[in-house]
């Protein structure tokens, strides 16, 4: 079976925040890898129009993908519009029949925005949906068998909404990739003063950082991590699949958490 990994998120930059790391290990793990972004980024500024901003964030998508080494997917919805529905879930369950993935990253279930957790609803159901003939989705593509092992990234805060910090179930040592999960951060530069005047965040790449080496130091062992929760099986792969071991050393289970003496 081929080993594939695809990444869906809400917004250009969202996938070099908190998954790059992950999919670059994957990658260097024999992995064929792909990113996708619901949200084409036309609310990501306070300088350009919504078309302009539109085609820039647009190249700087396709330049992080590129320096990350993944297949590119186009964008399907304007930033906001990542609505749980019907016709926007038909689209994404195509791109997951049409990628055939084995591992699938995705947001938390609980983060600071709806267009992230919607993003992830979405995910969740394309990837769930995937082998049933009677849904439909757009454009049409036949539905496909085999496990998919669904895993959530942690938030961007590293807590949902209501300021509760998210346990992770597991870590992944991003140590020796993070210069590439840097550089293709720095590919989204229309991001540099909209976060800084609109979210307080003066350098996001030096953000993007911190939240990882914050996430190291929960592990008492790796200097730079992503932290990930694995999604319940049903549906979706055997009980005890867990892709990410594929990473060996780079891979290390939060044990009490993954016995459910942790779950928030």
């Amino acid at each position: 079976m081929s080993k594939i990994a695809l990444a869906i998120a809400a917004h250009p930059d969202d996938i070099e925040f908190m998954m790059a790391g992950t999919l670059l290990l994957l990658k260097k793990a024999g992995y064929e890898i792909h990113y996708f972004n619901l949200a084409n980024g036309s609310c990501g500024t306070t300088e350009h129009d919504a078309k302009t901003i539109r085609r820039i964030r647009l190249r700087e998508a396709k330049e992080g993908a590129a320096i990350l080494g993944a297949r590119f997917h186009p964008p399907l919805a304007d930033d906001m519009e990542i609505l749980y529905e019907l016709p926007l879930l038909r689209r994404v369950a195509a791109v997951v029949r049409e990628v055939r993935p084995t591992v699938l990253l995705t947001h938390s279930p609980a983060d600071y925005m709806e267009d992230h957790t919607n993003a992830c609803r979405l995910a969740v159901s394309a990837a769930f949906i995937r082998g049933a003939p009677n849904f439909k989705c757009l454009p049409a593509r036949p539905a496909i068998g085999g496990d998919v092992t669904v895993y959530h990234a942690l938030p961007h805060s590293l807590r949902d909404a209501l300021r509760r910090r998210i346990p992770c179930g597991s870590f992944v040592n991003i140590t020796s990739v993070l210069p590439v999960k840097l550089a293709a951060l720095e590919a989204h530069q229309s991001q540099r003063h909209w976060l800084a005047s609109t979210q307080k965040v003066n350098s996001f790449v030096n953000s993007m950082a911190d939240l990882a080496r914050e996430v190291g130091r929960m592990t008492g062992r790796f200097k730079y991590a992503e932290g990930w929760r694995r999604h319940l099986h049903y549906g979706f792969c055997d009980p005890k699949a867990d892709p990410l071991r594929d990473l060996g050393k780079n891979y290390l289970i939060h044990q009490r958490y993954e016995h459910g003496l942790d779950v928030a």
